[in-house]
Order: C-alpha cells, then sequence, then structure tokens
C-alpha cells in the first residue's frame, strides 16, 4: 500500500510510463502462470515507493505469449491519454543477448531514423525495476507495446516535430502528472515569473513561450534563454499578471495550432476546456476574402496545421495573408485582453511556428520584438 499519502490526499493521475510498466508487469505474471489480480504492485521510482495500479485484463494466449492491458488515468488534470488502453504483449525469447528486447506496435510512437520505439530513460527504469527481479536467470523476455488509439492521438501532439512518427511517444520522467491546466501550473508559472522579475538586471522584456517545443526552438531562433518562461494553457492571467509586474514587451512564442486560439479570445488553451479553432480559423479566413469551398475545407480538415498546409499548396498567397491575419488577431486580443482586466499596457507580439518547428509567420509587434530581442543577444 501508499502509506505515505494521507487518506485526504486527491486521487493520484499516473503518467503513460507507468501504465506501460502496470500492463508489462500483468503480462509477465500471465506469462508464469500467476492468477489475474486487478492491480499490481509497482516501485514508482519517482518519487520512490511501491504502490499498486489498477490493470484491466491479463491472460495467456497461446504458442507462449501473454497479454496484459492496463488504462491510462492522469487523474483530476486534463491530458491527452485520459483512457488510453495500454496492450503489452509477453513472450520469452531464444537464444543469447539482451535480458530484455522491447518492439513497438500498434500506434506506439517511433525514431523516423531508426525504428525504435521512443521511450524516456524513466519508462525504461520503471521497467526494468520491476520485471528484471521476475524474470530467470539465463531468460530473455520480449514486450510488443501496443496503443490502439495512439496513432490517431498523436495527430495532436507534435511528436512529428521530434522526428517521432506512427503513435505516441512513451515519455515522461517520473510517475504522478503535472498536468497543464491544472491551478498548480498556473502557480508554477507566476513564480517563475516573479523570480524573473526580481532578478538582478531584469528589464520589461520577456519571451512567454508555449511548450516544450517552443522552449527548445526559441533560442535556436536567437531568442536570449534568459528572456523566456515556459507557460502552460492559462495564458490569460499569466499575461496580466506578467503587465502588472513591469513587463512592457512581451513576445508569444508557440504553435500555431494552439495560439490561434487567442485570435478568438481564448485564453485558456487546453483542449478540454475550450477549442473553437476551426470556427476562428474560418471566419479569419472569410476575412481574407475566402470561398465557400475553402472555408468549407478549412473548417473540415482534421487540425490548423492540415488545414494551412492544404491552402498553401491550393492557394500560398491567401495561406501567407491568413497567417499574417491570425498573428495580428492574436495581438489585437491580447492588448484588449490587458485592458478588460485593468492591466497597464504592454506591447504584446505573436511569433508562431508549425510542426515541422519553422517559424511561419510573426505578427506586426511580434516582428519588431523578434527583431529587438535577437539584436540582445
Amino acid at each position: 500500500m501508499d502509506s505515505l499519502r494521507p487518506p485526504s490526499a486527491p486521487p493520484r493521475g499516473f503518467t503513460l510510463p507507468v501504465w506501460l510498466a502496470a500492463a508489462a508487469r500483468a503480462a509477465l505474471g500471465a506469462l508464469q502462470g500467476e492468477p489475474f489480480h486487478a492491480a499490481v504492485s509497482l516501485e514508482l521510482l519517482q518519487p520512490p515507493g511501491v504502490v499498486p495500479i489498477p490493470v484491466r485484463a491479463a491472460a495467456p494466449l497461446g504458442d507462449g505469449l501473454a497479454l496484459g492491458e492496463s488504462c491510462c488515468d492522469p487523474g483530476e488534470g486534463l491530458d491527452l491519454t485520459r483512457g488510453l488502453v495500454v496492450w503489452v504483449l509477453a513472450r520469452w525469447l531464444p537464444g543469447d543477448g539482451p535480458w530484455l528486447q522491447l518492439e513497438p506496435g500498434e500506434g506506439v510512437g517511433v525514431h523516423a531514423a531508426t525504428g525504435e520505439a521512443c521511450l524516456s530513460a524513466y519508462a525504461r527504469q520503471l521497467l526494468e525495476a520491476n520485471l528484471r527481479p521476475l524474470v530467470p536467470a539465463g531468460r530473455r523476455l520480449g514486450l510488443t507495446l501496443v496503443l490502439p488509439a495512439g496513432r490517431r492521438l498523436a495527430e495532436r501532439t507534435s511528436n512529428a516535430a521530434f522526428g517521432v512518427v506512427d503513435g505516441l511517444a512513451l515519455i515522461g520522467t517520473q510517475a504522478e502528472v503535472q498536468a497543464g491546466a491544472d491551478p498548480d501550473q498556473l502557480a508554477r508559472t507566476l513564480a517563475a515569473l516573479a523570480a524573473r522579475m526580481a532578478a538582478p538586471g531584469a528589464g520589461g522584456d520577456l519571451v512567454l513561450v508555449i511548450g516544450e517545443n517552443g522552449l527548445d526552438l526559441a533560442p535556436r531562433l536567437g531568442l536570449p534563454p534568459e528572456l523566456l518562461i515556459k507557460a502552460g494553457n492559462w495564458l490569460g492571467p499569466v499575461l496580466v499578471a506578467a503587465a502588472e509586474a513591469g513587463v512592457e514587451r512581451l513576445l508569444l512564442f508557440g504553435y500555431q495550432g494552439k495560439l490561434i486560439k487567442l485570435a478568438g479570445g481564448i485564453f485558456h488553451t487546453h483542449h478540454h476546456l475550450a477549442d473553437g479553432r476551426a470556427e476562428v480559423l474560418t471566419a479569419l479566413a472569410a476575412l481574407e476574402g475566402a470561398g465557400g469551398a475553402t472555408l468549407a475545407a478549412l473548417h473540415g480538415a482534421a487540425t490548423v496545421e492540415a488545414a494551412l498546409a492544404a491552402l498553401e499548396q491550393a492557394d500560398p498567397d491567401l495561406a501567407g495573408r491568413l497567417r499574417a491575419r491570425i498573428a495580428a488577431a492574436i495581438e489585437g486580443r491580447c492588448r484588449a485582453y490587458l485592458a478588460s482586466h485593468g492591466a497597464p499596457p504592454a506591447a504584446v507580439g505573436a511569433a508562431l511556428f508549425d510542426r515541422q518547428r519553422r517559424l511561419r509567420v510573426c505578427g506586426p509587434v511580434g516582428a519588431a520584438l523578434m527583431e529587438r530581442f535577437r539584436g540582445a543577444t
């Protein structure tokens, strides 16, 4: 039992590597003839401690195969993996070699360059810690990892920007979910903002980076690392707090499929709370003179990325004008948001990149801030 957690504490949400390890542990148990139990005990490592993790099924399949199944529960936070089913097929391997061999199955992201499953070091450590003691000496275990819905869900991530294709990356650096939509995430961002503004020599410049991709890309494009603060989904409160803390020039640097929500006045950007991207994209395209067939295609596209890519092939000039209008609309909405909340005025610019991590457009203010901030390096 998890004896260190008080009974009154809220339910814990666990990252995808934990559910993978749970399914793998259940599959190994079935392979070894253990009776099925609705939970397996896992050493979580980060943080340390043995915790019961639910599993949904485990059974031998014949021909030396066994299956374990878990279902992701990220807790109270909002997370893409909620309800994601995880299958692990286990089998004994012949011959010599490493004691554990992992094979990516359907829905598991692989590195495009190598075809190897994309697992974080933490995911591998979990498997090592929880399976190695149960594998008899001299035996080799093969695991095939399957995420039945992984390929579809991966379309809503930026995996491709990191060269990960065919499904979801099995990443995570700790057991418990740190949800980008929960109030704790906002508190962490506000604390980072306060520390930045209290630092010696802090001026009125700031780059608010949305997501890990942006945090990696921004310095590569010449934006000074000392100006960067990573933001989650609570963009509205962070904008107001930045202006109130003395930020005079703020660049929003993020993925176009996320920041477009601001152009529609949506300042909490998690998709479970508000979306409207297709509607915003279509409305702005109409303002640029797009016709009915084009508007229908944009509205029906699977993602903003796909919509803009298709439009760029069909009408590059319209695609360029639409991107520029999106960036300008984001800047205008941010100015209006600050004013409506009684915050001091600030020059807020927008710089948008695509899934291939190419900077695609800056708003009028964003272009000036990019030039200013790059010149400061």
